[in-house]
């Protein structure tokens, strides 16, 4: 992916730091162990805290206009710029590539999570090696020789995995699936999260790939590998696989991989009650009981739901957890506003205890 010396960073969000497009950015601004945030760059949240913009939660991230103002105010050296979000198709908008210049042009290395790549521009090649700077490109996929074949391994491996997966894409899987690592490790299990995007491995987490770089033939392989590192080098308790898309997005269908390929034998559920098609379509959800029985056929348990509340009041959200408790006779949770405790109890007592 590239060479990350120095890991102070300032975030770009280019006037979107309050909207959904600014995902990467928001799970940074939550918490990263491969980088210390130190700014966030948004024209229109300028003077704000980057973490009361998020969800109200003072984070000491503040809100700069500019990287120049950035510098200017964060008394360490800024090592790289990351760019904190989702372009539509992938590609940087004509507007940006200044900011980028700009930012190599003042000793900072670029982090990019798009699927377009910077090293495959020489304008910013040649830019980033006058200026002594790395350019890093999160989704860059490996060459197929490096890649790896599902073999089986996985088999091998006898801790518990759990799939946290969705009824559709942009839910917070990711989101749900760092809670429950970091609520287990609070726990005292020793658990680690597979991460399957960009966002996971800026966040710091080790074992993975980003799935949407991968070539299909080998995604379960990729799958494979991961979690068969994981395990050998530090013997996790418990693995969280962090999930993309959903098993019936008709613009990419994803999710069965992690409990056929994976091994996943059970599901964190992850759903927006005020979401009624699939993100970019007209195609209706299914209900989130059908999705279950899916589930299961494909041979996993739903241990819990977790709702998205994005549209809702709180109140309105509420209501959906009960009648979903009630419908479902599982779990249903709202992971930011309550935490995910009571999954990691469900863990304990009916997944590690019953392995023992």
């Amino acid at each position: 992916m590239g060479n990350v010396v120095g890991n102070n960073a300032i975030v770009l969000t280019h006037g979107m730091l309050d909207s959904g497009s600014a995902k990467t950015a928001h799970g940074l601004i939550r918490g990263t162990e491969r980088f210390t945030i130190k700014a966030i760059i948004d024209t229109k949240n300028a003077g704000k805290d980057a973490g009361e913009v998020l969800d109200g939660k003072h984070r000491n991230i503040p809100v700069y206009a500019s990287i120049a103002e950035a510098q200017k105010n964060c008394t360490e050296k800024i090592d790289f710029c990351i760019i904190g979000l989702a372009f539509a198709g992938g590609k940087f908008p004509p507007d940006i590539m200044d900011i980028l210049k700009e930012a190599i042009r003042g000793g900072i290395g670029i982090v990019n999570g798009l699927h377009e790549f910077l090293t495959n521009m020489p304008e910013y090649v040649e830019l980033a090696k006058q200026h002594g700077v790395s350019l890093v490109d999160v989704r860059k996929p490996k060459i197929v020789e490096e890649m790896e074949y599902w073999s089986g391994r996985i088999h091998d491996v006898p801790a518990p995995r759990i799939a946290v997966i969705g009824t559709d894409c942009a839910l917070g899987k990711r989101t749900t699936a760092r809670f429950l690592m970091q609520a287990s490790r609070n726990a005292g299990l020793k658990a680690e999260m597979i991460y399957t995007g960009q966002t996971g491995w800026m966040q710091g987490s080790k074992y993975g790939f980003v799935f949407d770089s991968t070539l299909n033939d080998f995604v379960s392989g990729e799958l494979e590998t991961a979690i068969v590192n994981c395990y050998n080098d530090v013997k996790p308790d418990v693995m969280f696989l962090e999930g993309q898309s959903a098993l019936r997005n008709p613009l990419g269908p994803c999710g069965a991989e992690f409990i056929v390929s994976g091994g996943a034998k059970h599901v964190v559920l992850q759903h927006s009650p005020a979401r009624q098609c699939f993100k970019g379509t007209t195609t209706p959800l299914p209900p989130l009981k059908n999705e279950i029985e899916l589930i299961r056929f494909y041979g996993a348990e739903t241990l819990a739901v977790t709702l998205n509340n994005s549209d809702l009041t709180l109140d309105e959200a509420r209501k959906y957890q009960q009648q979903f408790r009630a419908e479902l006779g599982i779990p249903v949770i709202l992971p930011i506003e309550d935490g995910v405790d009571e999954i990691i109890t469900l863990i304990k007592t009916r997944i590690l205890e019953q392995k023992a």
